[in-house]
Order: structure tokens, then sequence, then C-alpha cells
């Protein structure tokens, strides 16, 4: 992009941006003729990828401001426009608003709110902080035909963004996000109405309590042993951080209602945008639950726990046999949920007909393991929890299979069908159920964790990922991944490949008959997966919500006997390895 398509695109953006410190910003840049950081916020519009839209937050079309919110939503209610022509006649559309702590967040569901008013759509707006999980929950018992969520997640405080979500409460999928792209796109006029305006002609409504004491009383009864949590309760101590977040209030709620004891981080329990006490307010990084985890060693709390700033994702942690706290990885509480869901069904009698599980590609199939141990049939989807929702629709309109569980390595789990979307809040009540649970065994849950190793294989993962930020960087990634399709690899950590599955192509191959091909029964998208002849996997795919490209690693190891120690050891090793070739391939790229 030449700088005069730059200046043109900047000086567009200014004759419609209505925030003055945002466009403030742009002009500053103009007077400094800084092209370089006017080319990254404008070289393209924010598009929708795994996670909607999301962005750095600034002046720009390629950053998350007002004018690109109002844009986004102008498009979103278009396509709800034309797609319910008759709804949209009869003035019965309707949609819901939620945010986060971040910074501009209310600001921009308020935005959200009164576009969709202004284009006719009865809009509920919650009165103050909200997790994703309720805002999904909320679509489905209000009955809403979107709704959108203002949020970054776990990204890093200098971003925000937006996740739009269909009439079933899950995130928009395809061909529905391409589409709601072109609206976006072509959009000409941004509808507008004042927020008295709104209320007064009963566009919008304000909510909190109606949707609220539903869906603390929904999670707590996906819970299966609440006679054992009211008997066992004053016997465990929970350790918990919000992050700065949403899930203060929900949490608490929710398990000080079934009598738990919750001591939360009290400098990490209020919400606030800035994140002061953490890098990266993600429960995946252990730096993150530091304080939390050290409070847990002062309290010798039986498990420590955490969901990121919009309280989908769950981390947590549990004391090992020294007294020090060991991480749960997503991967490893994926197959203890798994295990404990399993079970409880089994043993109450609740196990449906045709019960199955949905996990991402690149999760771990421990969890596959241990299902089939039950009785229960796994199915793969992609990366990102909108797929698993969508399998999980699926399963409603054939009934070849009935949802048990779904969950992905990010910390993403998901326990009830009345949320469509990973649910942080309810994960943590589950785990403080199974916490209780094999503490009446005599078990801490890594005890149970390494039976499972026993049982099913030592499984060990690692990702690893590369930023490749602004223009140049999206072309790098696209190279990067044009360069692994076309060459291939045919050996990783010193293991044979045995199979490549090509996602974006559709089919799977060995690399010794690249010509020979079978069909795989799963959407395209831009990743590459190398399975091993030792059973190990590598995955690498270009993030749909950051400028980076991440590779993922598992590797199983069979236990002989109960000697984890070996297994770890000959795991460790082949990812150490697979790891090193990989740290070579981003170097060069």
């Amino acid at each position: 992009m030449n700088q005069n398509e730059i200046l043109a695109r900047a000086n567009t953006y200014l004759s419609e941006e209505k925030d003055e410190k945002f466009a403030a910003e742009v002009r500053t840049l103009i007077d400094q003729k800084d092209f370089t950081e006017l080319e990254d916020r404008f070289y393209q519009n924010l598009e929708f990828g795994t996670g909607g839209l999301r962005g750095i937050i600034g002046g720009g079309t390629n950053r998350m401001n007002t004018f690109m919110i109002n844009r986004a939503t102008q498009g979103l209610a278009n396509y709800f426009i034309k797609t319910f022509p008759d709804k949209a006649k009869n003035g019965t559309l309707s949609a819901v608003v939620a945010c986060d702590s971040r910074r501009y967040s209310d600001v921009f569901a308020e935005a959200t709110a009164l576009i969709f008013a202004a284009n006719g759509f009865k809009t509920y707006l919650f009165t103050g902080l909200r997790p994703t999980p309720e805002l999904s929950f909320a679509i489905r018992t209000l009955g809403c035909d979107t709704g959108v969520v203002v949020t970054a997640s776990h990204n890093p405080p200098q971003y925000n963004g937006y996740k739009a979500y269909w009439n079933d409460g899950a995130q928009v999928t395809e061909p529905h996000d391409a589409l709601i792209i072109d609206e976006v796109n072509a959009v000409s006029n941004i509808k507008s109405i004042g927020r008295n305006e709104a209320l007064d002609k009963g566009l919008l409504k304000l909510i909190d309590a109606e949707v609220d004491e539903p869906y603390w009383a929904m999670v707590q009864s996906k819970l299966f042993r609440p006679q054992l949590i009211r008997e066992k309760a004053p016997e465990v101590k929970i350790v918990y951080t919000p992050l700065h977040g949403t899930g203060a209030m929900h949490v608490e709620k929710v398990l000080g209602n079934l009598g738990l004891k919750v001591i939360s981080v009290p400098e990490q329990r209020e919400p606030d945008g800035n994140f002061p006490t953490v890098a990266y307010p993600n429960p995946e990084e252990a730096a993150a639950l530091k304080m939390a985890v050290e409070l847990g060693v002062k309290e010798k709390a039986d498990v420590v726990m955490a969901t990121d700033p919009d309280s989908d994702r769950f981390g947590s942690a549990v004391p090992g046999p020294d007294g020090s706290f060991v991480l749960i990885s997503g991967n490893q509480m994926g197959a203890l949920l798994t295990d404990y869901i399993c079970l409880s069904r089994k043993e109450l009698g609740t196990m449906p007909k045709n019960p199955a599980i949905i996990r991402s590609i690149v999760t771990s199939s421990m969890g596959d393991r241990i299902a089939a141990s039950y009785g229960v049939h796994t199915l793969e989807c992609l990366t990102g929890f909108k797929w698993i929702a969508a399998v999980m629709a699926q399963f409603e309109q054939t009934n070849k299979n009935s949802y048990v569980f779904g969950y992905e390595e990010s910390y993403g789990y998901n326990i009830e069908t009345e949320v469509r979307d990973k649910d942080g809040i309810s994960a943590a009540a589950l785990c403080a159920e199974m916490t209780l649970y094999w503490r009446s065994k005599g078990k801490s849950l890594l005890d149970r964790l390494n039976e499972l190793f026993i049982a099913h294989g030592y499984f060990e993962e690692k990702a690893i990922s590369k930023s490749f930020p602004g223009a140049s960087g999206g072309e790098t990634m696209k190279k990067l991944m044009s360069d692994l399709r076309t060459n291939g690899l045919k050996t990783l950590g010193g293991k044979k490949v045995s199979t490549i599955r090509d996602i974006k192509e559709k089919s799977s191959y060995s690399p010794s008959e690249p010509a020979v091909k079978t069909a795989i029964d799963l959407p395209s998208s831009n990743v590459l997966q190398f399975f091993l002849e030792d059973g190990s996997v590598v995955s690498a795919r270009p993030s749909g919500t950051e400028p980076k490209i991440k590779f993922y690693i598992s590797s199983v190891s069979q236990v002989e006997g109960t000697d984890l120690s070996s297994a770890k050891k000959a795991a460790n090793k082949t990812i150490s390895a697979i790891e090193a070739e990989i740290k070579a391939i981003l170097d060069r790229a």
C-alpha cells in the first residue's frame, strides 16, 4: 500500500470517527509522517476470526475504536434484517449486549446496543460487567436473534474485541461470518439513536438480576453430587482469582451458595482493564497464577482456581506431595473432567444414549482414551469453541449422539447445553465438586491424574508461538504455512512422520505417497498436522485472533506398571527434540 492510499484511508476514517481521542491519534501520526505506523493501522479492516473482531485499541481501521464498533454493528444489524425480513418488518428482532472489564468495554458495549436500537432491534444491555458464558445464556433465555460481548478474552491490556453470536447462543460461524463481513464492508450509512430516546421508545432495556439468577441456578443444577458438597464443603478451602475480570461475583456467588469457602486474591478481585498485577491476564500462563498460588500456599488451600477477564477460560493448580502447587494444564483438566463426568453419569445412571464428547483438533487425545473406557465416543472439530457449539447443534439436529462434554486445550470447557461457549464459571463449580469427590475417596486431583496416566499412557503437551505483527508479518505467516504445505516434514524430533493432515485442503496423506489423498470431514481451515510414528502429533496453525503462528506438540509414552518417571522422561525427550526443530523453522521465517 503506497503513502497516498494510506492517507486516503486515514482521511476517510477521520471524517467518520466521532471519538476525538482516536481521531487525534491518527492526526498526530499524519503530522509526524509516521507511515509505518499508519500502514499498520490502515492496511486492512479488522475481520471476524475464530473469536470475532479483536485488535489493539486505538485510531484506525485496523484498530478497536468506536467507529469500527459502530460499523461492525451496523453491518451485523443489516445482515440480520436481510436474513429475517419478517421479523424486521414486524419489529421483533432482538439483541443482547454484554462487556468485560477491559478499557473502553463499557463505551463499546453501549455504542453497540444503541446501533442495534437505532435499527429497530429490542436491545438488552447489562448494567455492569458480565462473563461471556452469561451472554450466550442470555441469548437463549431471552430468545434473542443475536448478541455481542465486548471482550478481548485473555489478550494483553492494549487489546479489546467484539464477539458476535447467533440466535442459538453460539458464536457466528460460516457462512454467516463471511457474509457479515461483506455487509460490514458495504456499510455506507450508520444509523444512530441517543440512549434516552432508545430507553423512552422501549428499544433499549437494561438488565441484570433477571438473567444472573437463572444463570447461577443453571450452573448449580449441573452438579452431580450436591449432597456431598453440603456434607463436605467445610473440609475444602478454595483460593480464587478473577484476574481483574468479571468472575468474582459469579464464582463467589455460585460456590458460596454451595457452602464452599472461597478466598479471592484481594489484589486481583476488582475489575481493572489495565491488569496491574499481571503482564498477561491468561490462566494458561504460570505467571498469571503466581499471586493466587502464593495465597494458596499461605492458606493451605486444596485447590487454586482462576478465570480470565471474561470468565470463559478456567485455570487451576493443586498441592503436590511436597506442599508446593502444581499447575494443571488445559489438556489435563479436560482429561480430569472427562473422567469425572463419565464416571458420575455411569455411577448415577444418567449416561444418555450414544454419549459423545467434543474436542478441538489441537487438543490432546488422552481424553479420547478415557471416554472410550466408559463407552463414550469422541468427535473432533476445528479450533475455537464456536466449532464445538456447531457439532453440539448437529447432535440435536440428527439425534445420532448425545452431548456429554466439550473442551479444548486452551482452558475452555463446557458442561451444559444452555451455554454454547466455554464457561469458566461452571468449570469452577464442577472442579470444586470433583475435588471434594476425590478427597472423599482419600485422593487429590493430582493422585487421580496420575492414575489416569497409568491407565491410559502419559501425555505431555507443549505450545510454541511466535508473533509476526503488521502487514509484512501476515505475509511471513502465509509463506511459512505455504512452505510447510509444499515441502512437508518427513521427520520431526528424529521420529518419522507417518501421516500429514491438511485441514485447509480437507485431506490427509502419507509423506511417502503425497499424491494419494484421503478426504477428511472437517471444514477448511489453515491448519497442518503431522502425525508421528510414535503417536506424537504436531499441529501448525496461524492464530485467528492475534498476529502469531502457533505450534502444538503432543507426545505420549506408555507406562510400565506404575513407573511414571520413565514415561515422563521419554515424553519430555521427544517434546524437547521436536521443539528445537520447530524453533529453528520459526527462526528461519
